[in-house]
């Protein structure tokens, strides 16, 4: 990506450093003002009760007394300077009883009227106040020997500026600040690295640009991608996957296991099916999903899964497929004739004339007797030529197809339920050939045995017997969910064919099941109800399809 010099801010580490800065100033002003705060409360409380001593004192000296009764204010002025002295005050004056000033340290003041503003001391008791904010005053009374108010005593100092509070915190204070505040700037400046370290040098434009490129790049591939933790919750789920895997609803935080999913499709996205191309069926959906673990620094933080539809090309794939089974059907009936031909070339040249007709008069009853068979017991067209062919294929593999004796079909009404017959091939086919394929593998006699019932307005049972080796009870539901598993191989090669069969059967409410212990040869039972009106098509429906697992 194109690498820039910054945004509009500056780099992203001058824009923390110089906000982390601020915020220490303020910090250190706010410190600063509520040490001023409290020097300026704790100068009121304490420079109060100092000049209230002041006043009281002044107040009791008896010549001070004397003088204000006798009105020799004369006597006044050394008293008071006296008292400014040896106190500190800025100011004291002395007023006589009709709040006349006698004695002040501006000579302007003197026989001037004194305001006493909130003051209690003209009416006999002491006050202690800061009329204009910035000075601390005293007022005490002088009481005559009659008991009445001869004048009184004002004592007041004022506060020190700002500056002046914080210098007179002492140097501790100014040197903790500016501690403070080389600590606020270190830690500025490796917050500042970090982050930019943490984000890869980018700057905050970089990053919101490569969050905008990759929201669109997961809106605009056609493949689903979906995100996920360590706990497998969702971190990422795209509109593909959303649409794929029907959940409209779903979005990150939202864990796998309470998602509606089978567990087919839950272990491939948990990982507990591992492999790559896993192929899934999602209603009429054929998925491949892929799933990667995400790592780093030698970690594991989570796992991308993609998502692939491949409906239409499973669709052309199950075609071909069943394009090569009646390719093989052929080849096996044209191998079988060709010996046959032989056979009879042969009989021909020795002059067997006699045991000629014999043997093509036991070849026509043979193939003419499954056929009869088939046709008389199995009234759907469909079904009874897929049996039909799939005779020849079982004879090469040395297996042997019977029908039950009880086997009844009756023929399926196309308008009324135009699906039941292809997915009564699909059931079929897939059993069958599951069944030679088991059969094949074992000792002989190697057989078949193939039950149908039903048909017309009635549920469709299909059961299918074989000579096989069995299917393990602890597999007996594996078969049927393990559909495009990997593991297909090592429960008897039972994979997609068993999966698709299950799902036609799921799809119209019928069942399938398998029983039969290990050593005693499979049965399959399954169920196809009708439907109780015409329904869609099935054209493209790769369950639909006949195809062979």
């Amino acid at each position: 990506m194109r690498r820039r010099a910054g945004g509009t801010g500056g780099p992203l580490a001058r824009q923390f450093l110089v906000w982390q800065l601020a915020v220490v100033v303020v910090l250190l002003g706010a410190v600063a003002a509520l040490a001023a705060v409290q020097s300026a409360e704790s100068f009121r409380e304490t420079q109060g009760r100092r000049m209230l001593s002041v006043a009281e004192d002044l107040a009791a000296v008896p010549t001070v007394r004397d003088a204000l009764q006798q009105g020799r204010y004369d006597l006044l002025p050394s008293f008071a300077r006296s008292a400014e002295n040896l106190s500190g005050a800025d100011e004291i004056e002395i007023v006589d009883a009709g709040l006349v000033v006698r004695t002040a340290p501006d000579p302007s003041r003197v026989r001037q009227p004194f305001d006493p503003g909130a003051s209690t001391a003209p009416s006999g008791r002491a006050w202690v106040g800061n009329p204009d904010g910035r000075t601390v005053v005293a007022q005490v009374p002088v009481i005559d020997d009659r008991g009445a108010v001869a004048g009184l005593v004002s004592a007041g100092i004022r506060a020190p500026s700002l500056w002046a509070s914080l210098a007179g915190t002492g140097t501790e204070t100014v040197a903790l600040l500016g501690l403070a505040l080389g600590v606020g700037l270190a830690g500025s400046l490796l917050l500042a690295r970090r982050v930019r370290r943490q984000t890869l040098g980018l700057e905050p434009d970089e990053i919101v640009e490569l969050v905008q490129r990759r929201e669109a790049m997961l809106l605009g591939i056609k493949e689903g991608v979906v995100g996920l933790d360590t706990a497998d919750r969702i971190t990422l789920l795209n509109p593909v996957a959303r649409e794929l895997l029907e959940l409209p609803g779903a979005g990150p935080g939202d864990h796998v296991g309470d998602l509606d999913l089978d567990d087919r499709l839950r272990e491939v996205l948990t990982g507990a099916a591992a492999g790559a191309d896993q192929l899934v069926l999602r209603d009429t959906r054929a998925l491949v999903l892929n799933r990667m673990p995400v790592r780093l620094d030698g970690r594991e933080v989570g796992a991308v899964v993609t998502l692939r539809d491949r409906t239409e090309l499973t669709s052309l794939q199950h075609r071909l497929d069943a394009s090569h089974t009646v390719t093989d059907t052929l080849r096996a009936q044209a191998h079988e004739f060709s010996n046959r031909l032989h056979t009879i070339a042969g009989l021909t040249e020795l002059g067997e004339h006699e045991e000629v007709r014999r043997f093509v008069a036991g070849i026509v009853a043979a193939s003419e007797g499954w056929r009869r068979e088939v046709s008389s017991a199995v009234g759907d067209p469909a079904a009874a030529a897929l049996l039909v062919a799939k005779n020849s294929r079982a004879a090469e593999r040395g297996v042997a197809l019977a029908l039950d004796p009880d086997t009844r079909l009756e023929p399926i009404d196309p308008e009324r339920d135009p699906d039941l017959s292809a997915d009564l091939v699909t059931v079929l086919g897939n059993l069958v050939d599951n069944a030679v394929d088991a059969a094949a593998g074992a000792a002989e006699p190697r057989w078949v045995r193939i039950g149908l019932a039903g048909g017309a307005d009635e549920e469709v049972r299909v059961e299918v017997r074989d000579s096989g080796p069995g299917v393990a009870s602890g597999l007996a539901e594996e078969v049927f969910r393990a559909g495009f598993s990997t593991k297909a191989a090592e429960i008897g090669g039972r994979g997609l064919g068993l999966a698709l069969a299950r799902q036609a059967c799921l799809r119209r409410g019928g069942t399938i099941a398998v029983t039969g212990g290990t050593g005693t040869g499979a049965v399959f039972t399954a169920s196809l109800p009708p439907r109780p009106g015409p329904g869609p098509s099935g054209t493209g429906d790769p369950v639909r399809e006949g195809v062979r697992g």
